[in-house]
């Protein structure tokens, strides 16, 4: 159940800055993941919004202003979140071995 709300490369990504940060515009969350389109980060935050997980509000201004944030629901993903980038991080390299060897 927990990988079906964050599976996919771009959802662990998008809370993991919002961890980090705790407010993103989305521009500052599209820098943060330079290679995720723009059509694919918009579809994957909506996906966390529709899972409950991120909260999008919009400021009525010229341009538009839109910050995402973790809900409460959102933020008890922190400690699953952290620990998959420390597993990550600790194994790094032997996986990035094993793809270039394969």
């Amino acid at each position: 159940a927990t990988l079906e709300l964050f599976g996919g490369k771009w959802k662990a990504l998008i809370l993991y800055h919002l961890f980090e940060d705790g407010v993103l515009r989305f521009g500052e969350l599209r820098r943060r993941l330079p290679n995720v389109t723009q059509r694919m980060l918009t579809n994957q935050l909506r996906e966390l919004e529709a899972d409950g997980l991120v909260s999008r509000t919009v400021f009525p201004e010229v341009p538009p202003h839109v910050e995402y944030a973790l809900t409460d629901l959102g933020k008890t993903l922190e400690p699953v979140i952290k620990a998959l980038k420390t597993w990550g991080d600790m194994h790094a390299h032997s996986l990035h071995g094993r793809k270039a060897a394969g």
